[in-house]
């Protein structure tokens, strides 16, 4: 009887375990073009297999999406000046914080600031290279051709999952350089999704694994940080709009361990019908 037990518990437990990584075959939309026209479809198709658009308010509601076009951001929070990696989940609560290996992140001026616009205070020959998706403003990080976007309740510290994130990007020249890393909340990775190449255009890559399992993403734009002129390599990347799946909060572990509770329960009471 005790044998019978200890493996329900097993694999109870195992279920459990599981449920953060279990998931359907993800699906992918990715397209590229040289203006906005050229990927608005891909776009589109990918906020209706997200849900409805959910105002920028703090809590969750439990399905739809958020999106950040970076329009918004003040020309205080914008070039040259960083702009704070919590500001998506504190003062417009979408449930997004950045983290980097760099010194930080910036959205592009508007040409009403007075600088220059598409990261031209970086390099006089950006905005030459980068085009908006939704305009004028763009996002990098700096010191650093990579970022990663961490998901939490909108408005809290509360770690969160999202069924799926997107992104548009501009100029990428290098086929399987740019792409996106999805992590589940053991930090595992649920894969690596190549962003498809377009030369000063526009490039978008959304993947929906269909129910919430991503507690973070790896986005790894070209080969090289901004700053140098593009040449030869050298593949300059930046990112318009993002938009992902509501960020819905993690189970906590009293509610895992009443649910193993429920399975222990169901399996004992099965074992000890058949013994």
């Amino acid at each position: 009887m005790r044998v019978i037990a200890s493996g329900v518990a097993a694999a109870s437990l195992m279920l459990v375990l599981n449920v953060a990584t279990a998931a359907a075959a993800p699906i992918t939309f990715s397209g590229s073009g040289s203006s906005p026209a050229g990927i608005q479809a891909v776009v589109d198709a990918y906020r209706t297999d997200l849900g409805t658009l959910n105002p920028n308010v703090a809590g969750s509601f439990g399905s739809g999406r958020r999106e950040i076009n970076w329009d918004g951001v003040p020309d205080a929070l914008s070039a040259p000046n960083f702009l704070p990696a919590n500001f998506f989940n504190v003062n417009s609560p979408r449930g997004v914080v950045f983290t980097t290996a760099g010194t930080g992140f910036q959205v592009s001026a508007t040409a009403a600031s007075g600088t220059a616009i598409e990261f031209g205070n970086i390099n006089a020959t950006y905005p030459g290279l980068f085009q908006t998706f939704s305009s004028p403003r763009l996002f990098t990080a700096l010191g650093s051709n990579s970022l990663d976007v961490n998901f939490f309740v909108p408005g809290s510290a509360t770690p969160a999952l999202t069924r799926g994130f997107g992104s548009v990007f501009t100029d990428v020249d290098l086929a399987n350089t740019t792409s996106i890393e999805f992590f589940a909340a053991n930090n595992v990775s649920l894969g690596v999704f190549f962003v498809p190449v377009a030369n000063e255009g526009l490039s978008f890559l959304g993947v929906d694994f269909g129910s919430n399992i991503v507690s973070r993403v790896h986005i790894t734009n070209g080969n090289t940080a901004l700053g140098p002129n593009e040449a030869g390599a050298v593949d300059l990347v930046v990112m318009d709009d993002f938009l992902y799946g509501e960020p819905v909060g993690v189970p906590e572990a009293s509610t895992l361990m009443l649910l193993l509770g429920g399975l222990l329960g169901l399996g004992l009471i099965g074992a000890w019908r058949k013994a």
